[in-house]
């Protein structure tokens, strides 16, 4: 499986060595700032997309001596940096794209990269103890046991939600916006959710079973 790593400028949530263990030697990508924690890791990324107004001077210039290809944009622009990389990216043929720094800083840029996450289904969220992602259709959960998720609805309804191996399951339920009854779900075994229409944001706690 083909595996990159894309960096916003959201927040660095998690150890340095948590990230440069996950990376490994993976193709690495940003949006503007993101590039100043890929220096913080010691690492450096293959492109880096947005206007540079909030990438470190330093860093860029040590960067482009490193050959990171720099893609400069207008501050007008009519896309955020995250999604001008996130299109990007998308069309290289990578089976799965992990985005760290998706979240903190300001919350419209927190809301809008989530919300890409139904635009760009090869696309997952993470930290070093979460894990989120979007779906839209039939799903196997593979965590271990004791492990909290949250389904979230992102339409008005979503119909016929099924969970099973969870400590709370649901048969047929009609989840509405709004709603909160899955919340903190706990893992049993092997999970499944299966839906009949609707999308759902799914939030998975890492390493912790509350």
């Amino acid at each position: 499986m083909k595996t990159v790593y894309v960096f916003l400028s959201g927040e660095l949530k998690g150890s340095k060595d948590y990230y440069r263990k996950l990376i490994g030697s993976r193709d690495i990508y940003c949006g503007d700032g993101g590039a100043n924690y890929v220096d913080l890791l010691a690492m450096v990324p293959k492109e880096i997309w947005g206007d540079m107004d909030s990438i470190d001077g330093d860093i860029l210039e040590r960067f482009q001596k490193k050959g990171t290809l720099i893609k400069r944009f207008s501050a007008d622009k009519d896309y955020t940096d995250g999604e001008l990389i996130l299109d990007y990216v998308s069309s290289k043929g990578y089976d799965t794209i992990y985005v760290v720094g998706a979240f903190g800083g300001r919350i419209d840029h927190s809301l809008t990269n989530t919300n890409l996450l139904f635009k760009y289904k090869k696309v997952k969220f993470i930290t070093e103890e979460e894990e989120v992602f979007a779906l839209e259709g039939d799903k196997r959960l593979d965590y271990p046991s004791g492990t909290t998720i949250s389904f979230i609805p992102f339409t008005d309804t979503v119909e016929k939600l099924t969970l099973t191996g969870f400590k709370y399951p649901l048969t047929d339920y009609r989840l509405k916006r709004g709603d909160s009854i899955c919340m903190s779900n706990i893992l049993m075994e092997k999970g499944e959710v299966s839906f009949k229409e609707g999308k759902l944001l799914c939030i998975v706690q890492k390493n912790r079973g509350k």
